[in-house]
């Protein structure tokens, strides 16, 4: 065991990930979740190329599957309800628009957290207050009043990280906002819907329906333009205000939809953004998944990008013997392009997505095979070390047990 204590902040996907494998390192692990306790629901998110891979070595692709969506394609329809394009599971090998492994985001956040929960500490209902750091270590003091030090310090706190924000500037410093606003609630499955997505899109809105693995509900999806929205991400009340405000108007089965936003356990809004920086760190305290680098939902590929990181930044850091400068910068040397690369695809649907004045600018070609390169560099954009080297404590304790 190494006597390397780490702070990870946020307990939805990029936090417990990061958990397992620093603990599979040898560190101790703390995590602090503001939120009394696991979200539930939330957005369907996907695993592609490389991110697979990363879930089979954490040893969770079984447990990881049998919680997926079950979804097999996606439909676009018209007003009507008429089919106009058909997307499947197992196109592009299972590594497009609808993906082969589909899981609801809290459903992948339970998984991670049931995976870890025994080998790390985990506080609910508490955050940072104050953090102060010096060559050896960080002093946390936690909004309750606890007093800890820590080596190290990691920010998985999502878009709006308050870790981000403490240590390396205001969210407007890094965050940039790609002109869109996305919301999604559950449902009660009144629309027959079966294994199959179904959305509707109309002058740069969209909403959809999505199966999950509760048959008896549906997640809703909507997504309008908003190119200068002040948004309180904690007022909810004045959120399903501003989505029924958009969506009026909206043809398809929006109104039926909508009708039941007043009753959903599970709702949730936020702006379509990317945080944007020129550094992932400062000293003993580095950031994760989207709270150093959101690429937005419009990319597909957040959970992507928070699995292979936290399996990255673990590693790079157990393999610089802790050493925070050269682990958080091998971390970054080899997470940047794949960064880039997914936020770039963000971008361009985003803009696919706009409303064309006259004056804009024609909208992306998706065609060309210029895009089928980028796409592959969204996905497999990372040469995984295997770090054979480094200690493994669930390889030890498997190979124990099998002794």
């Amino acid at each position: 065991m190494s006597s390397t204590r780490v702070l990870v902040t946020g307990a939805s996907i990029a936090g417990p990930a990061l958990a397992h494998w620093l603990r599979r390192r040898g560190a101790e692990v703390t995590v602090v979740e503001r939120a009394a306790e696991l979200r539930p629901g939330g957005q369907a998110v996907d695993a592609r190329g490389i991110t697979k891979e990363v879930i089979r070595r954490m040893g969770l692709d079984p447990a990881v599957r049998a919680a997926c969506t079950q979804t097999i394609g996606a439909h676009t329809v018209d007003a009507d309800g008429n089919v106009l394009e058909t997307f499947r599971v197992d196109d592009d090998g299972g590594d497009g628009f609808i993906a082969e492994i589909e899981i609801l985001r809290g459903d992948l956040s339970r998984v991670l957290y049931d995976d870890t929960r025994d080998g790390v500490e985990y506080i609910f209902g508490d955050r940072i207050a104050e953090l102060a750091q010096d060559a050896d270590g960080v002093d946390v003091v936690f909004d309750s009043g606890t007093r800890r030090r820590f080596e190290l310090v990691i920010g998985a706190d999502g878009l709006h990280s308050a870790l981000r924000a403490m240590v390396f500037g205001p969210h407007e410093q890094f965050v940039r906002h790609l002109g869109h606003v996305l919301a999604f609630f559950s449902v009660p499955n009144e629309f027959g819907l079966d294994k199959w997505l179904i959305e509707y899109q109309e002058s740069g809105r969209s909403a959809g329906l999505r199966p999950i693995q509760d048959a008896t509900r549906a997640m809703a999806m909507f997504s309008f333009p908003a190119a200068a929205v002040d948004i309180d991400y904690r007022d909810i009340e004045a959120q399903k205000r501003l989505l029924r405000e958009r969506m009026d108007g909206h043809g398809w089965l929006t109104p039926r939809i909508l009708a039941h936003l007043d009753d959903t356990p599970d709702f949730y809004l936020d702006q379509v953004a990317q945080v944007v920086m020129d550094r992932w760190w400062s000293g003993r305290v580095g950031l994760l998944g989207d709270a150093g680098f959101s690429s937005s939902p419009m990319s597909g590929q957040g959970t992507g990008l928070a699995l292979v990181g936290a399996y990255v930044l673990a590693s790079e850091l157990a393999a610089a013997d802790w050493n925070p400068e050269a682990g958080f910068a091998r971390y970054e040397a080899l997470m940047r392009p794949f960064v880039e690369a997914n936020q770039e695809i963000a971008q361009l649907n985003a803009r696919s997505r706009d409303i064309p004045g006259p004056d804009s600018e024609p909208g992306p070609d998706f065609t060309g095979e210029w895009f089928a390169d980028l796409v592959e560099r969204a996905i497999n954009g990372v040469e995984l070390p295997d770090y054979a080297d480094l200690p493994d404590l669930l390889a030890d304790n498997t190979s124990q047990r099998g002794s």
